[in-house]
Formats: C-alpha cells, sequence, structure tokens
C-alpha cells in the first residue's frame, strides 16, 4: 500500500481536483427576489427531504466554511495544503434552482456561468470551471451551455440528476433519458464540453428525511438512477465522444451492474443501449469521492484507472479534507495512481492556463 507522506514534494504531473465548489450568495439573492413564491417552496421541499435535525447541522456547517466557499484566499491556501495544482470549480448544486421559469432560469444560468468565470479569472494559473444549464428547460440548454464555453471560456456545465417542472416541483419530468435533451448532448460533443453530473435532491423525499439519509443513501442512489437513464436510452452510443463525469465515484451503479446486463440481455423495454450497461463504464468518467479505499479500488477495478479522476467535493463537510493522500493510500498500482491524480484530467483538457513552479506541501 502507497503512504507516501504530502510532505514529499510533488511529482511533475499537475494534479488535478475536479470536484469543488463554489458559493454564489448574489445569485441565491436574485433568485429569492425574481420568484420569492417558487424560492420558499422549494426550500419547504428541502426541510421536508431533510428533515430538522440534518438542515440545522448543514446550517451551522456552511457557515463554518464559509471562508471556504467565497474566500479566493483561503481555497488556494487549502489547495496548497492539500497538494493539489488545479480545481475544477462548480456552483453549489444548491444554486441549481430548477423550479425557474423560462426567463429566470436562463438569467439564473448565464448569471452563474458569469460569476464563476469571474472568479477563476482571478487565479487563472490554479482554477478552472464549469457553469450551469437548466435542466428544468431542455429547449435552453444549448444557449446556456454556448454561453458557459464559448463566452465564458468555462470547460462545460454541471447537471443534476433529474429535474421537475416550474410549477410543481415535486413532480420528476425531466430525466437524462429525456429526448428533448438530444440537442444539449449533441452540443455538449460538438464544443468537448464536460458535463458534470453531481445530484441534489431525491425524490423518495421524506423516507430519508433522518440520519442523513437524504445525502448518504440518496446522493449514490440519484447517480446511478440519472446514470441509468443516460446509459439505457443509447445516449452513450450516439454521442460516442460526450464526457460525462459522474460526481461520488458514480454512486451505486459502477459495482452493481450485474443485474442491469441481465436484465439488458432477457427483457426488451431494457435493450435501449446496443451493448451490456456495465460496457459503458469504459465512456464515462468518475471522481474518486468514495470516502473508502477498498471502494476507490473496486471503481478502479471497474471502470478502469483511466476512467477515475481526484475529485474532494471541497469545501463541504461530506467532501475530503485530504483527497491526494487519500488516492495514495488506496493501493493502487502505480500507473492508476497517477492517472487518477493528474493524467486523466490531462488527457480531457482539465487544467488550467498555466502552472506556477512545483511546490513542495
Amino acid at each position: 500500500m502507497s503512504t507516501r507522506p504530502l510532505e514529499e514534494p510533488l511529482e511533475e504531473a499537475t494534479t488535478v481536483d475536479v470536484h469543488a465548489h463554489i458559493l454564489l450568495p448574489a445569485l441565491q439573492q436574485l433568485v429569492a427576489e425574481a420568484d420569492p413564491e417558487g424560492f420558499g417552496a422549494q426550500q419547504a421541499l428541502e426541510v421536508r427531504r431533510n428533515g430538522p435535525e440534518s438542515m440545522a447541522a448543514s446550517g451551522r456547517m456552511i457557515q463554518e466554511r464559509w471562508p471556504q466557499l467565497t474566500d479566493l484566499d483561503r481555497r488556494l491556501a487549502d489547495m496548497d495544503v492539500q497538494g493539489v495544482d488545479v480545481q475544477l470549480v462548480s456552483p453549489s448544486p444548491s444554486h441549481f434552482y430548477y423550479f425557474a421559469g423560462e426567463e429566470l432560469a436562463l438569467q439564473v444560468a448565464k448569471a452563474a456561468n458569469q460569476a464563476v468565470r469571474e472568479f477563476v479569472g482571478r487565479a487563472p494559473e490554479r482554477l478552472n470551471g464549469l457553469g450551469l444549464v437548466p435542466l428544468q428547460h431542455p429547449a435552453l440548454m444549448v444557449e446556456a451551455l454556448e454561453h458557459a464555453v464559448l463566452e465564458c471560456g468555462l470547460l462545460g456545465v454541471e447537471i443534476g440528476s433529474f429535474a421537475a417542472t416550474p410549477d410543481n416541483p415535486e413532480r420528476t419530468t425531466v430525466e437524462l433519458s429525456d429526448e428533448r435533451l438530444e440537442p444539449f448532448w449533441s452540443r455538449a460533443e460538438e464544443l468537448g464540453a464536460l458535463v458534470f453530473l453531481h445530484p441534489f435532491g431525491c425524490s423518495l423525499d421524506e423516507r430519508l428525511d433522518r440520519f442523513y439519509l437524504a445525502n448518504t443513501v440518496s446522493q449514490p442512489a440519484e447517480n446511478a438512477v440519472a446514470l441509468s437513464h443516460l446509459v439505457f436510452c443509447g445516449v452513450l452510443d450516439r454521442h460516442p465522444e460526450l464526457k460525462v463525469l459522474a460526481a461520488h465515484g458514480g454512486g451505486y451503479l459502477p459495482t452493481s451492474l450485474g443485474r442491469s446486463d441481465h436484465a439488458w440481455r432477457v427483457r426488451p423495454e431494457a435493450h435501449g443501449c446496443a451493448q451490456p450497461p456495465s460496457s459503458y463504464l469504459k465512456k464515462l468518467y468518475f471522481d474518486s469521492l468514495v470516502h473508502s479505499a477498498a471502494e476507490l479500488r473496486a471503481l478502479v477495478a471497474a471502470a478502469g484507472g483511466e476512467r477515475v479522476l481526484l475529485g474532494s467535493d471541497y469545501p463541504f463537510d461530506m467532501g475530503s479534507d485530504q483527497p491526494v493522500q487519500e488516492v495514495r493510500d488506496a493501493g493502487l498500482p502505480a500507473v492508476d495512481e497517477a492517472q487518477v491524480l493528474a493524467g486523466n484530467a490531462a488527457a480531457l483538457g482539465i487544467t488550467a492556463a498555466s502552472i506556477p513552479a512545483r511546490r513542495t506541501a
């Protein structure tokens, strides 16, 4: 098992964390003022989904970690301690605001894109960014994607695992298999844009309203459901160059596909993809944030070392404060470790404009 200390000088390759967030208070204020009824309903839904105990704990956590979520200097200092050269920064998923109507939704996406661009632009040698698209309005997603990539210079966009109609936030109406998303997938492939799948919320609602199940169970479950929609509907067959990165190691999906493969063989309605579902792990990307050395080794074994990238979920409490060290301690083969920490990000073009002289963390 690898146990190299963080005090050892970093290797020549650029270490890239592809899962890190910022909070955008001005964006929240914009939405709260533009649609107070929808914003209030969304807040109430979150209380129902999480329960009062988890809501209180999350509130304290956000307050304690406010500097990491908003302050650039604190972020860069933390990256130095972690041994991270570059962060790929995305908005907190709380900024999805999938309840918003068309006009507000597009305004929110573009405001988020610009805010991320301005933030990473203050440290272009250390940061790159992802924007947002209004998943609840598929017809607007291409415009928001092009704004993020072509106008703001971001590397792609972050999306949730499902979206609901603005007039009924509790009803799931847009899945990743929705045929209305086809122009979005096509344009993302053409642009070489990264699509970062990060769940927020779960349609199981009150069943997960205690013990923090709304996060510990819902996030991996939502990843599995969303990725299954993506695989079974044939999106990855139609768009073989599409770059989809799943947070939290893809949740329950990567190491539990035997049943899906069996269904693909015996059930006609499960035969929407050209190959067995497990074969599509080689066409997806996953971050390393699984909180278990054994599970990280299993993820690499299932998807391949060339499909897993370093992820921390900085700076939330469900993330990792030492993501580089945890990958090094997982006992991966040296070639896989190097790919996870740096090589795969470089191959995907996830880097910054220039890298400063190598540091000793």
